[in-house]
């Protein structure tokens, strides 16, 4: 008899344990017990996780993201597609909330991080038990446990993972008492609420990752295991299921290739390539399930070549693999075929057969496999019961230390991409990314020289060209910037970051009309680019254009709430337009939110000499050059306003 099909008499933490009516359904003083303990292995194993601050995107969803800042916000999050995070509404939801209550302290989104997966393996346990498998808090606490998961929950921005897990548990539960209350012949009112309540579990987990739309099909996969055949009204009502699924998973293919950017060369794969990729991908997954050593965040990106014989050896054993399992019910049961199923059908939307942005860099990775997993897990820990439990636990116990050993890559930017380049020493886009985090402790010349081994790594990306452009600008080599620039343009010529850049030196040139060019070309590929919009208001501005200079400080103020760097902006054109009068006021405005600014102060004097409020004036200059000292122009402005101008003490 297969382990699979052993469903009723295991002792312990397991699918023995008493459960309540309903759902979830925890029950007894017991049952709590066991819940705490799976919560409690949970953080005890992301300890070293929780002390990690913010890494690679958790920007764009987090410490740049405008839209947390206030009530509109909501608004943009819920009705509007952004280039930089994708539509997760819930998740962003989330991340809204958190800005609000603890700002931009990391420890506050890794606690609610960590919390959520530790719900979802309760959940799981749940599912588990209410499918009557053996070993059930067992697989919960590998799942928990083990180190493959590290990357969903110790980074941030895979908040989808770990918010879409809860919902998606929570959908299979309230959906499989649904079935027993048909089952049983309940009142279609009762079954009506559990139906309803799964689908919107369903949706919730749609609106955070919509990797979730696997569900419906996973839940067929159920009924057939539990039945041995699927009947019409088995499938009927995961209809709504599978229509809302594929119009949301549609929806994020479209959004990846037009928002993204999930197209072009790196994208550009044959139907055969894509399935010598998903077969060598199950492979690759179901190893690091099992052996889950020398994990890293980006993995190498495999060369693809149907020519290559052994590459075919991959998708034909996966296909071998699911025939035996077929056809060797009789004697192993529908069990172990059933978790091999759930696995591959889970990880479809991550095996190639549509356009993701990672496949740029790798076509595999760690958070692609969160929950599809869970099958061969749950295989594992029913066979695992047959051992003696001190067996058990130190398989828990290892996998714990793993877990912790993995979460310390995530400590900071810098330490993820160095643990990346140990595994993966050819990885441009961390060599890339490395350079990036060594130009933010203001450490250049090691970060142009991690931008050089990237290029060349990889000559062809444009990112390392702009990078390289950036450093050059630090060395005031403005031409040797402008070709790296340009280059990067060539070879991405929608690629805003550049464009930005190269605007700013044109403009430097005093060639605004191409300058103004670029700004606007930056802007149709990333409209939410403040700096772009800023730069762009500041060369109409100089073209006489003030009212379309104001709108696109406008804009650049939306996507980047600084408040007093509108205000110096708007006082700028004000000023510019001979309306001093408003100068006074907005550069006035800027002061009250930086009274320390020299900057500032020097502007609000410059005006105030011209409207004759020369007094005050002088007191603005008097400040700014006891904040810098050797601020000339503040000097030569008092000098003209006072025989003898204030010095700095």
């Amino acid at each position: 008899m297969s382990a699979a099909r052993k469903i009723s008499s295991d002792a312990g933490p397991a699918g023995s344990l008493p459960e309540s009516p309903g759902l979830p359904g925890l029950g007894s003083n017991r049952n709590i017990i066991w819940c705490g303990l799976l919560f409690a292995i949970t953080v005890a194993a992301y300890g070293s996780a929780l002390r990690a601050g913010f890494i690679w995107d958790d920007d764009f969803y987090v410490t740049q993201n405008p839209f947390l800042r206030n009530l509109d916000g909501l608004w943009h999050i819920w009705f509007s597609f952004s280039p930089r995070t994708q539509y997760y509404p819930l998740v962003l939801t989330s991340f809204w909330a958190e800005y609000h209550v603890w700002g931009l302290n990391p420890l506050g989104y890794h606690l609610v991080n960590v919390g959520l997966h530790a719900v979802a393996a309760i959940l799981l346990w749940r599912v588990l038990v209410k499918l009557g498998l053996l070993g059930a808090w067992l697989a919960a606490a590998i799942f928990a446990v083990h180190p493959i998961e590290v990357e969903s929950v110790a980074w941030i921005t895979e908040r989808k993972n770990v918010l879409s897990a809860v919902f998606y548990l929570a959908c299979t539960l309230f959906y499989l008492r649904f079935l027993e209350l048909r089952e049983a012949g309940a009142p279609q009112g009762r079954r009506f609420g559990f139906y309803a309540s799964a689908l919107l579990f369903f949706i919730a987990a749609l609106l955070s990752k919509t990797v979730a739309c696997s569900l419906p099909m996973a839940l067929l996969l159920v009924r057939w295991w539990k039945q041995g055949r699927l009947r019409w009204n088995d499938a009927a009502p995961l209809m709504p299921f599978f229509a809302i699924g594929m119009g949301l998973g549609l929806t994020t293919i479209w959004i990846e290739k037009h928002y993204i950017g999930a197209r072009g060369a790196d994208w550009s794969l044959t139907a055969i390539q894509r399935g010598l990729i998903a077969g060598r991908a199950l492979w690759f997954y179901a190893g690091k399930l099992a052996w889950p050593v020398s994990l890293s965040f980006i993995y190498p990106r495999w060369e693809i070549n149907p020519r290559l014989w052994w590459q075919w050896l991959f998708p034909i054993a996966a296909l071998a693999l699911m025939a035996g399992l077929w056809w060797g019910q009789k004697r192993l049961g529908r069990g172990l075929l059933a978790a091999a199923l759930f696995f591959a059908i889970t990880l479809a939307p991550a095996l190639g057969f549509v356009n993701v942005y990672p496949m740029r860099y790798s076509f595999v990775a760690d958070h692609f496999q969160y929950l599809a997993g869970v099958g061969l897990i749950a295989a594992f820990a029913a066979a695992l019961t047959r051992l003696p439990r001190v067996v058990q636990f130190a398989v828990l116990a290892v996998l714990g230390v793993l877990t912790w050993e993995r979460g310390g890559a995530y400590r900071d930017v810098e330490a993820l991409w160095r643990d990346t380049l140990a595994k993966n020493p050819d990885c441009w886009i961390a060599h890339n990314n490395l350079g990036l985090a060594l130009e933010t402790k203001g450490e250049y010349p090691d970060a142009k020289r991690e931008y050089v081994i990237a290029q060349r790594i990889a000559p062809s990306f444009p990112e390392t060209y702009n990078n390289l452009g950036n450093a050059a600008v630090r060395e005031r080599d403005f031409e040797t910037a402008m070709m790296h620039y340009r280059k990067s343009i060539e070879l991405k010529p929608d690629y805003a970051p550049p464009l930005n850049s190269l605007g700013v030196l044109l403009a430097m040139r005093g060639q605004l009309d191409e300058a103004i060019d670029c700004f606007r070309r930056a802007l149709r590929t990333d409209p939410e680019y403040a700096r772009a919009h800023n730069n762009l208001g500041n060369a109409l501005k100089f073209q006489g254009h003030f009212d379309e200079a104001i709108q696109e400080y406008a804009e650049a103020y939306r996507f980047d709430p600084d408040r007093h760097a509108y205000c110096v902006n708007l006082g700028s054109v004000s000023e510019s337009a001979g309306k001093l009068s408003a100068a006074v006021v907005e550069y006035g405005e800027a002061l009250k939110l930086a009274p320390n600014d020299e900057n500032t102060l020097f502007f609000l004097a410059r005006v105030e000499a011209q409207t004759g409020l020369k007094d005050q004036a002088v007191e603005h200059l008097r400040r700014a050059l006891e904040l810098r000292p050797g601020f000339s122009e503040a000097a030569q402005l008092a000098r003209s306003l006072n025989p003898a101008p204030p010095t700095s003490p």
